[in-house]
C-alpha cells in the first residue's frame, strides 16, 4: 500500500511533528520582498510557518529577472507581494499571506503588529526605514533580523549571521552603525552580514533619476541575495522553535503547562 505524501513530510522529518506543528502556528512579518526577501518569503512557507505578512510597495521589472524568486516574464509590471502570495499559494494552500503594497513607514506599524509576530525579518533597502522597523521590533520585543547589504558581490559563503557593532567591510552597515548611536539604541541587532568586500558600481544607467540609486542602481548577482534570503528564514525558523521551546520548559518547569486549557 503506497505512503500518502504530505506537504511538509520533509520537514516533519527532520523537526518532529510538535515542531512542525508549532511553526504553523507562528507568524512572521516580512518587509522587502526583493532579492532577498522574496528567497526568504519562499523558505519560510516551504518550512510550515503558518501566516505570513508581506510587505513591500513596489513592482516587478525586467531588471529583477536575474535574482528574485518571484520574477518572471508573466509577472513583470506586479506588485511583488502579490507575486509572492500566488507562488506561496501555488505549493502551500494552508498558510495565510497578508499583503501590504505599500512603502514601509513607521505608522503601518499599528497594522503589521495588530496580530501576535512572532519573528520579523528586515529586508528593507533604505536606512531610515530599516531603523524604524528595528526600533518597532525592540519596542514590542519581537524577536527579529536585518539583513544587510548584498549587492555588488559575488561569494554567497562569505555571509555571516552575527551582531551590527560586529561588521565590517559593509558600507550599509557602517551607516546604520552611525545611527544607531544617534538614536541611542543600545540593544543587540542580529543581522546577516557578507565579510566580501563589495565592488564598486559606477556606471550611470538612468541619467534622469531622482536620486544616485535610481540613476546607478547597485549592481547584483542571484547568488548572494538568495543565501542571505535562506539564511534570514534559517534564523527565523531556529529563533521562534527555541523560544517556543524554552516556554514549554519553563511552564513545565513551574507547573503551568494545563494552565490555559
Amino acid at each position: 500500500m503506497a505512503v500518502m505524501e504530505s506537504t511538509l513530510q520533509r520537514m516533519e522529518l527532520l523537526l518532529g511533528n510538535n515542531q512542525l506543528k508549532e511553526l504553523k502556528k507562528s507568524c512572521v512579518v516580512l518587509i522587502g520582498i526583493g532579492g532577498v526577501g522574496s528567497y526568504c518569503a519562499e523558505a519560510l512557507a516551504r518550512s510550515g510557518i503558518g501566516k505570513i505578512i508581506l510587505v513591500d510597495h513596489d513592482v516587478i521589472s525586467p531588471s529583477n529577472l536575474n535574482r528574485q524568486l518571484h520574477a518572471t516574464y508573466e509577472t513583470i509590471n506586479q506588485e511583488k507581494t502579490l507575486a509572492m502570495k500566488e507562488r506561496i499559494l501555488s505549493f502551500r494552500d494552508d498558510c495565510e499571506v497578508v499583503t501590504y503594497s505599500q512603502f514601509y513607514a513607521a505608522a503601518l506599524n499599528e497594522s503589521i503588529f495588530a496580530d501576535q509576530i512572532d519573528f520579523a525579518v528586515d529586508a528593507i533597502d533604505t536606512v531610515s526605514s530599516k531603523l524604524d522597523f528595528i526600533t518597532a521590533c525592540l519596542e514590542r520585543g519581537v524577536p527579529f533580523i536585518s539583513s544587510l547589504g548584498m549587492a555588488n558581490r559575488l561569494n554567497p559563503t562569505a555571509l555571516r549571521i552575527g551582531e551590527l557593532m560586529q561588521t565590517s567591510y559593509d558600507p550599509l552597515a557602517k551607516v546604520m552603525r552611525s545611527q544607531v548611536r544617534k538614536r541611542g539604541i543600545c540593544r543587540p541587532i542580529p543581522v546577516v552580514y557578507s565579510i566580501e568586500q563589495p565592488r564598486k558600481q559606477t556606471k550611470v544607467i538612468n541619467e534622469q533619476g531622482k536620486t544616485r540609486k535610481e540613476q546607478m542602481p547597485p549592481a547584483s548577482s542571484p547568488f548572494v541575495p538568495a543565501a542571505a534570503g535562506l539564511a534570514c528564514a534559517s534564523y527565523a525558523i531556529r529563533s521562534i522553535l527555541e523560544r517556543k521551546e524554552a516556554k514549554t520548559d519553563f511552564s513545565h518547569q513551574h507547573g503551568f503547562e494545563n494552565s490555559f486549557q
